[in-house]
């Protein structure tokens, strides 16, 4: 392990004001799970000054945490996927001067890629990232300053403050802070409150709960009082959300909206249940009883880690699904409303 000692001595150390640039580039669920480290960095080195470079669409999301002065935009995905055009390169360009064009004393890449480790670069100072073993794509650790190891075998949330935690000194601590803070003022179309937000749309059809199972669920919430409120990303999970209130008592579909606004929706929730989508690990930082949905998936390394507000519900693979009953939905949500209720 290679280590670069920027503020001297421990009482200098704690009174260093340091620009860091934090790199986290996506998807969604990561930055998320990213958020934490902004926490931990704010109360361990009061003074710092912490900005963050991410992929464009989640820039606006980085920038609801306090601690976080500037989210830096970088438009990789649109590159790749508009590799031809003259615009695409010049946005990039401008990314990279606008990157590097700060003073910054140290970045932090929490992703452990070649393109995460690539684009830290553009900051020109030192580096400090996963060491080989414990990055996700060993080559990029060629592009790091400073080597830490930890283990792969963590969760994301987890692996990103014990980086963190090692490259700047100091010691983690217990709880999870994901520090987001959402004030914007409740649009007209929210429903009155008490309301379930069901995310029932994710990237993949392997992962989708059965449209029985969202009725049967949504029908039981409203007997006990809660309406529903379906969100959407496409044309296509539109169409459900349409079908799944026509079969719910009183639910609604919610209009389309920004990563912003949808914080804004899901920080008013009473309860929030989804599949293994981003938007649910945005439930859990903004602290909403949350229950995650893991079908072909495993929550083990990257599900809902938000203590004792969200629970997560199957383990399984694309080769052996494992789809959580209704039943244990509503077993698992009970307690979450409950300890919300008396807090």
């Amino acid at each position: 392990m290679r280590h670069i000692d920027l503020c001297g001595s421990e009482v200098a150390r704690l009174k260093c004001r340091m620009r860091v640039l934090l790199v986290k580039l996506s998807s969604l669920g990561d930055v998320i799970h990213n958020l934490p480290v902004a926490t931990d960095l704010a109360q361990a080195l009061p003074g710092i000054e912490i900005d963050w470079l991410t992929e464009a669409p989640y820039a606006e999301l980085v920038a609801l945490h306090p601690a976080v002065r500037n989210a830096f935009p970088v438009h990789l995905r649109h590159l790749k996927k508009h590799w031809w055009s003259p615009a695409a390169w010049d946005e990039w360009r401008a990314d990279r001067r606008r990157v590097g064009g700060q003073e910054f004393d140290r970045a932090l890449d929490t992703q452990g890629l070649l393109k995460s480790a690539w684009v830290a670069r553009w900051a020109n100072v030192p580096i400090s990232g996963y060491a080989a073993a414990s990055a996700r794509e060993p080559m990029a650790a060629r592009f790091y300053t400073q080597l830490f190891d930890v283990p792969r075998d963590l969760h994301a949330v987890t692996r990103n403050r014990r980086l963190a935690a090692q490259a700047f000194g100091y010691e983690l601590p217990a709880d999870i802070d994901y520090g987001l803070r959402v004030s914007m003022s409740a649009p007209a179309w929210l429903p009155p409150e008490p309301f379930a937000v069901f995310l029932h749309g994710t990237s993949r059809a392997d992962k989708l709960w059965p449209e029985a199972h969202w009725i049967t669920l949504g029908r039981e919430l409203h007997a006990h009082g809660l309406q529903v409120l379906l969100p959407w990303g496409s044309a296509a999970e539109r169409v459900v959300a349409e079908k799944l209130a026509g079969a719910i008592p009183q639910a609604s579909v919610a209009p389309a909206m920004s990563l912003v606004e949808a914080a804004g929706m899901l920080a008013r929730a009473t309860a929030v249940i989804g599949v293994d989508t981003g938007l649910a690990h945005l439930a859990v930082a903004l602290q909403r009883p949350t229950v995650g949905i893991y079908l072909t998936t495993s929550p083990r390394l990257t599900g809902l880690a938000g203590g004792t507000n969200a629970v997560n519900l199957g383990d399984g693979s694309p080769a052996k699904p494992d789809c959580p009953p209704v039943d244990a939905v509503l077993a698992a949500l009970q307690p979450l409303l409950n300890k919300s209720a008396s807090a």
